[in-house]
């Protein structure tokens, strides 16, 4: 950390200190608002006094990416030859007539540009397109502001619903000191925040502290251990910009946001650097490579010609023109304008891509994790049954769970509102009866339960608690049947469980409901604990049946055929998931429970976790480990979720995956965003994955493959000519071209084969590639150098030129054109036809490089005519290359079981 940076963080502790001293009207009132909310022009005023509550994103620095771009290995050496041609013709240069040098600086120095600026612009291309993309997941806070329609209402600050329906969403960054927030179950704490009313509420901190655990935080506040607290996440009535909500709900005022706040004042300090994704890895391990084949190859081809030639200054110049002809300048452009390309086709399929480079990891893919809602079944859900103990309709039973739903602060699940929707519309008694919450003790996925204290006139407090079945069974010790409580006997207990297990085989979801009534007097207010969620009466069940998509069932196919495998870590039981599983053609085999994973060991777990498909009643670092253990065993794991529980999940999966109707943590924790939570969509985005990746891939092994053939063409006619087999410059004219007409690739079309299944890195795929391919074409380089010397005599020194021609041309044509057949594992053109780009671009650059000995720029590289019988020879090379280079390349094939 910085002294300024210090200096600021004392300053903020002093002055939130101070701040969590004050009383709640002393607070709103030091901070410029009132229980009315901010009015539009205090709003306005905030703003431009503190600017967008926003810090952490970068924007585009525009000289910054330029150097970074100028780091390039690849742009460093070409730079470095530029620099070198330059000072040759100006210094080293003895005929002022010879301007080879100059051309050479010039054209390699319009290689570094063109791939600086190209990828430049790709680069802000992607930043502009992740920004239209950003702006389709937005992240919004549930703000309480002055109403004109309604100028008299105000807050009270004991009613959390009344706060929580009168709010409105509004943009996160839009936020000012001053505004009053509503924090629930799920929400991301949007700035740094004062409570003035708070219930259980818990907050994860780790964002800050590491502290896996959340901790509680209450309106209230000590005064006499304040002094003692020398560290502002400890205040217990504060909460910060990064945090998130566990559980519970809160009213706050905004105390600070954007860079003035606590997570903006030490942002540089404690941002920790993304870790490098596998493609990076990829990228970075392709790139030290190529480098280390370009200088072994250039000091090769440096020796060979001093020895043969004794002369080590041409030596040196056309070694150092062999390096630009075999160094892929191209490859920053390729991998932007591929990924940037990729995820635009993307967003088209309504998949976007928050982090490029998880392209990826998208398509190499092999197994997806998910819970079974919203993408094997429908989000909404039916309400089918209302039953007690022994399985008869109650409405009591409906009754008691409306007052729970409809009382809790949380987040509303689906159970929730399809518990309030079905009692009112239903028209359920209670609904209209008059009930007051008098405490709450919220969810979480420990206890996997939750419980409100209702009471009616003078009538005892009623804890009504709703949850899992097993959880409320574990805490009921009697059972209410027929309006009779009885003692939860074992033989009581085992029917009711089997009736729950009944439900589940059918397919449904079901929620216990149990109550107590605690009769002590109502003159000492009464704080409600988890200790008190004991003693119950089981009451009855709900039923919920999770209508499956009708899309599932295809889209599981289509992912099994591309090699993804489905697997489902939900919460729920094993039961109601095998169930749905069956629906919709997913084989559930033997589940696994959370419960059953505890007392595995990690290569216990292993050998199990490969074979299973279901793993139920998951608590969130179960499913953490699930994707660790997969990890483990050389899987590319995907994990899609849309919940609190999921956050944790989502961070350790090699393919974090959420949808734009998730809560903010997952969102925010997530490279890939779904704007429609269906398989059908991932299906398509790993295909594009696939796709995108394809193409990198192509570029790579296609290019090394033909520069290796060049190099060593170029080390036989240095052994067997008298003179330069092509002239420096010569190398750098048909080098640009080639490069120029591979910036089609990122259009190219992909074989479904290649698609079909999972596609990662693999380096050590491409010397073999590079062995096998690069030297054929160098048996048809030397059958042009046999045919350009014998028939056309251009062994003769004084006709080199002819001889430079001849090979120039051959060199272009052929490696341009053989790009059709490397790009795929089929028969091109008759099996796999490029696309239309590709195709323009081979037959246009290969025409230029054909035309340019005709022409005045040809006379100025030292280019000659050739006769009508060259041509001839020129298709007769360019058939037979390609028929034997298909035979080779389906030997290539059957030994190596690939191609790309």
């Amino acid at each position: 950390m910085t002294k300024k940076q210090s200096k600021n963080t004392v300053k903020n502790t002093v002055f939130f200190k101070e701040i969590s001293q004050l009383s709640k009207q002393e607070t709103i009132k030091a901070l410029d608002s009132s229980l009315f909310g901010l009015k539009k022009d205090q709003i306005e005023d905030k703003q431009k006094e503190y600017g967008p509550n926003n810090f952490s994103h970068r924007g585009f620095v525009w000289y910054k990416k330029l150097f970074q771009n100028l780091l390039n290995p690849f742009i460093i050496v070409l730079t470095l030859i530029s620099v070198y041609n330059f000072i040759s013709f100006f210094v080293l240069n003895d005929d002022p007539n010879d301007k080879s040098d100059l051309w050479g600086a010039i054209i390699v120095f319009t290689m570094v540009i063109l791939s600086v600026v190209i990828t430049f612009f790709q680069d802000f291309r992607s930043y502009k397109s992740s920004e239209k993309l950003r702006e389709m997941v937005e992240t919004t806070a549930s703000v309480f502001r002055f109403s004109r329609k309604f100028p008299d209402r105000q807050i009270n600050l004991d009613d959390l619903n009344s706060v929580a329906s009168n709010t409105k969403e509004i943009l996160i960054e839009e936020l000012v000191p001053g505004d009053i927030i509503f924090l629930s179950s799920g929400d991301m704490v949007p700035a740094d925040v004062r409570l003035l009313t708070s219930v259980d509420l818990f907050i994860n901190q780790a964002a800050l502290t590491g502290e896996a655990l959340p901790v509680e935080k209450h309106a209230t506040y000590q005064s006499k251990n304040i002094k003692k607290v020398t560290n502002m996440l400890e205040f217990e009535n504060l909460c910060f910009m990064g945090t998130s909500v566990v559980s519970g709900g809160a009213i706050a005022i905004v105390v600070a946001t954007g860079s003035n706040s606590y997570f903006g004042t030490i942002a540089s300090s404690i941002t920790a650097k993304r870790p490098v994704t596998s493609f990076n890895k990829g990228i970075k391990k392709v790139s030290y490579f190529l480098v280390g084949f370009m200088l072994t190859m250039v000091s090769l081809i440096f020796l060979i010609n001093f020895f043969t030639k004794g002369d080590w200054l041409s030596a040196l110049l056309f070694s150092v023109s062999v390096a630009v002809g075999i160094t892929p300048e191209m490859l920053p452009v390729i991998v932007s304008a591929n990924l940037a390309r990729g995820a635009l086709k993307l967003s088209k399929k309504k998949v976007i891509v928050k982090n490029l480079s998880s392209i990826q990891n998208f398509g190499a893919m092999d197994i997806l994790c998910t819970d079974k809602t919203g993408t094997l079944t429908e989000d909404k859900i039916e309400l089918v049954k209302h039953l007690d103990p022994i399985g008869k309709t109650s409405q009591r039973v409906l009754g008691l769970a409306y007052l729970n739903s409809t009382f809790q602060t949380g987040l509303k699940n689906n159970i929730d509102k399809t518990i309030i929707e079905h009692s009112r519309g239903h028209n359920n008694p209670i609904t209209k009866e008059n009930y007051k919450k008098v405490d709450e003790i919220p969810f979480d996925f420990a206890r996997r339960r939750m419980s409100v204290v209702v009471s009616k006139g003078q009538q005892p407090d009623t804890l009504i608690c709703k949850g899992a079945v097993e959880e409320i069974l574990k805490i009921s010790h009697h059972v209410e049947i027929g309006g009779k409580v009885v003692p939860l006997e074992h033989k009581v207990k085992a029917k009711v469980l089997q009736l729950s297990q009944d439900l589940n085989s059918q397919g449904l979801r079901v929620v216990a409901v149990g109550y107590r009534e605690f009769k002590e007097s109502k003159e000492k207010k009464r704080v409600y604990k988890i200790a008190d969620e004991s003693n119950l009466i089981l009451l009855g069940y709900i039923g919920f049946f999770d209508v499956p998509k009708k899309s599932a069932i295809t889209a599981i196919k289509a992912l099994k055929a591309h090699g993804v495998e489905v697997k489902i870590l939900t919460g729920d039981n094993e039961i109601v998931t095998k169930a749905i599983c069956n629906k919709v053609g997913l084989d559930p085999k033997i589940p696994l429970l959370g419960t059953e994973i505890d007392d595995l060991s990690d290569s216990e777990l292993g050998a199990i976790a490969n074979d299973t498909t279901i793993f139920a009643k998951m608590n969130p670092l179960q499913k953490a480990r699930i994707i660790d253990i997969l990890k483990l065993k050389n899987h590319t794991v995907g994990f899609l979720g849309d919940g609190i529980n999921d956050a944790v999940a989502l961070h350790h999966a090699d393919v974090s995956i959420s949808v734009n109707s998730a809560t903010d943590i997952a969102k925010e924790a997530s490279d890939i965003i779904l704007l429609e939570k269906d398989l059908n969509v991932l299906e398509q985005g790993v295909v594009g994955g696939r796709i995108t990746f394809g193409n990198i891939l192509k570029y790579i092994k296609i290019t090394i493959a033909s520069n290796f053939g060049n190099v060593l063409s170029i080390l036989i006619a240095a052994a067997w000519l008298p003179f330069l087999p092509m002239l420096a410059i010569q190398i750098l004219v048909q080098n640009l071209l080639y490069d120029l007409s591979q910036l089609a690739i990122p259009w190219d079309k992909v074989d479904q084969e290649f698609v079909a299944k999972p596609q990662k890195w693999n380096i050590k795929s491409i010397l073999p590639f590079a062995l096998w391919n690069g030297p054929l074409s160098s048996i048809f380089d030397v059958a042009s150098f046999a045919f350009l010397g014998y028939v056309l005599g251009a062994f003769a020194s004084n006709n080199a030129p002819l001889f430079h021609t001849g090979w120039f041309v051959v060199g272009i044509t052929t490696q341009t054109l053989v790009v059709h057949l490397l790009r795929t594992a089929k028969v091109p053109f008759f099996q796999s036809t490029a696309s239309w780009p590709v195709i323009v671009s081979t037959i246009l650059f290969t025409g230029i490089g054909i035309a340019i000995p005709f022409t005045i720029i040809g006379t100025a590289f030292k280019f000659v005519p050739l006769p009508g019988i060259f041509f001839a020879f020129l298709v007769a090379v360019v058939i037979v290359y390609f028929g034997l280079s298909q035979l080779w390349k389906m030997l290539y094939i059957k030994i190596f079981k690939s191609w790309l």
